[in-house]
Order: C-alpha cells, then sequence, then structure tokens
C-alpha cells in the first residue's frame, strides 16, 4: 500500500472511531435523561470516595440525606464509596429516591449497594450535566480533585448565568476554611472574580440547617446568594 493509501485509511479510521465516540455520548445523555425525568426535586451530595475523613463527616452525610428524603427530595450521588455511600445510605434506609451516578474508573469507583436508582457513565462531563440538571442544590463534603471538580462546576455555571442558581453548601469549615480565605484574599483581591461572587456558597457544620435553607433559598425571588461573613 502507497503512503497516500496508508494515510487515507488512517483518516477513515478516525473518522469512524470519532462517530462511534459521538454516539456513545449521546446515547449516555439519552439514557441518563429517560432514567432521571421523573425523579422531581433532588439534591446532589458530594465528597470523597477515599476511606481516610474523620467517621463524623459519614454520620452527617447519612442523617442529612435521611433528612432530605423526609423533606420531599431525591439524593443523587456519584455512586460509589466514601461519602457518596454515606448519603445513599442515608437516603436508602429512609425509603426515598436514592441515586449514584457512577463513573467508570480503573480505580477506587466501586458503587455501593445504597442505590433505588443506579447509572453508570464513561465520560465525567455527561455525569456532571446529569448532576447539575436534576439538582435543587449541591451540598459538598470534603474531598479531592473530583469533588472539587464538580464544586467549581457548580459555581462557573451559576456566577456565568448558564444556570438557574442553586444554593451550594461546603460541609466543615475546618477543611473549607483555608479555600474561602484564600477566594477572598486572592481571587477577591485581585480582580478575578466579583467580591459577590463569595456568596454563591455557604459554608456549614450543622448539617440540619440545610433543608430548610434549601426551602428558604427557594423561596426567594432574587436567588442572589448567600452572606459570607467577614473574618472576625
Amino acid at each position: 500500500m502507497t503512503r497516500q493509501g496508508r494515510d487515507r485509511e488512517f483518516v477513515v479510521d478516525a473518522m469512524a472511531e470519532n462517530a462511534w465516540r459521538m454516539f456513545r455520548i449521546l446515547g449516555e445523555f439519552a439514557e441518563g435523561f429517560e432514567a432521571l425525568e421523573g425523579l422531581g426535586r433532588a439534591v446532589a451530595v458530594f465528597g470523597s470516595a477515599r476511606d481516610v475523613l474523620d467517621p463524623e463527616y459519614y454520620r452527617k452525610a447519612e442523617e442529612l440525606a435521611a433528612t432530605l428524603v423526609r423533606a420531599g427530595y431525591a439524593v443523587l450521588t456519584g455512586g460509589g464509596p466514601g461519602i457518596m455511600e454515606a448519603a445513599n445510605k442515608g437516603a436508602f434506609e429512609a425509603g426515598g429516591p436514592s441515586v449514584g451516578l457512577s463513573i467508570y474508573l480503573p480505580q477506587e469507583q466501586v458503587p455501593n449497594r445504597y442505590q433505588t436508582h443506579a447509572l453508570s457513565f464513561r465520560y465525567f462531563f455527561v455525569r456532571k450535566v446529569m448532576l447539575v440538571k436534576y439538582a435543587s442544590a449541591f451540598v459538598v463534603f470534603p474531598g479531592g480533585y473530583g469533588t472539587l471538580d464538580e464544586l467549581f462546576e457548580a459555581l462557573t455555571l451559576i456566577q456565568t448565568l448558564k444556570i438557574h442558581p442553586f444554593p451550594v453548601y461546603l460541609v466543615g469549615s475546618s477543611f473549607w476554611g483555608g479555600l474561602v480565605n484564600w477566594i477572598r484574599d486572592t481571587l477577591v483581591r485581585r480582580g478575578t472574580i466579583s467580591p459577590d461572587d463569595v456568596r454563591l456558597f455557604q459554608v456549614v457544620d450543622d448539617v440540619a440547617t440545610i433543608p430548610e435553607g434549601i426551602e428558604a433559598y427557594r423561596q426567594r425571588a432574587d436567588h442572589a446568594g448567600f452572606a459570607v461573613p467577614e473574618e472576625g
């Protein structure tokens, strides 16, 4: 085969591969939309899949999910272990919708057993669309890169008005305090974000206040965000 023929064959193979990738992506979107369309109001709970956190965070995630179910919300997670398992367990044992949107990974991501609705995705960005589209709020427990990715994706979409604003809670002032100070002292002071952008999330330690706070946020006409107190 000539070099020109090999190049043409390579181009055809690449086009075929991209076409199949496109269909896989469309298929994942279609499957997710179909499975979650009738879910109703839901809260997405994020956090570390690793068993490295204070067990108190597991307990708080479990209790929060049960409270959300009793308040009429479904619970969405990434479907894995750790904080995700805790939230799914709390919702499952409270008798409510417990949704796990897991991702195919070579490590860490083992779907937990506390799910009434379970979906698996190949693509992170498809999963994030599902989590944002069907969530009425985000509750973010301590976690790593994946948790931060989901947090800042939501804040970016709210900041740029690409989605209707919803409340975002960060659970654990001792964990998130340094990040919040950096956002305020570096990003705001250097002008890379506006002062009002710090009000797009709230740091809490008492998760019992979250369901009532979500409802209060929904009732507000302006959805202007939270007030973040200055350092004392």
